[in-house]
């Protein structure tokens, strides 16, 4: 199954259904979720990376549990928007993970997701342990509510 446009899978999604924002990173993939009208995106863990099954099995969970019907796989493109190894390897992984979970799939541009969250952590004053207990999730969010707001109707 080939990655969809955010607008045609928004358009496929069922009533009440969300959407997941995942950026995987080397270590931990952080794990965001949208309200039911695809308005707001909220931080909702983070799940240490690891064999491709395991990580599906607990995506899929998450998306059963919280009635998600499709998947938003940040794509790191490089600062001059080139597509790079990086995310060819986030597309890959993407790709297999909406594969094993049976969900569709969007990517999105998350450049600086990271350093955006981790620059406003740093502004509230939480501390480096605070921080890297939160970062992975907030900058899910932080992903997914730009392809949430540059895709609303």
């Amino acid at each position: 199954m080939p990655a969809l446009p955010l607008r045609d899978l928004r358009a496929a999604l069922s009533r009440d259904a969300r959407l997941i924002g995942l950026d995987p990173g080397a270590r931990v993939i952080g794990v965001a979720l949208s309200d039911v009208s695809l308005t707001l995106a909220s931080p909702y863990g983070a799940i240490a990376r690891g064999k491709l099954k395991a990580n599906a099995a607990e995506i899929a969970a998450i998306a059963r549990k919280e009635g998600a019907g499709g998947l938003v796989v940040g794509l790191p493109l490089g600062l001059d928007g080139s597509f790079g190894p990086a995310a060819q390897a986030a597309k890959d992984w993407g790709m297999a993970v909406g594969e094993a979970t049976g969900l569709p799939v969007a990517l999105w541009d998350e450049r600086l997701s990271s350093a955006a969250v981790n620059r406003a952590m740093i502004e509230a004053d939480l501390t480096r342990a605070k921080r890297a207990a939160r970062v992975d999730a907030a900058a899910a969010a932080w992903m997914l509510q730009a392809a949430l707001d540059a895709t609303r109707a």
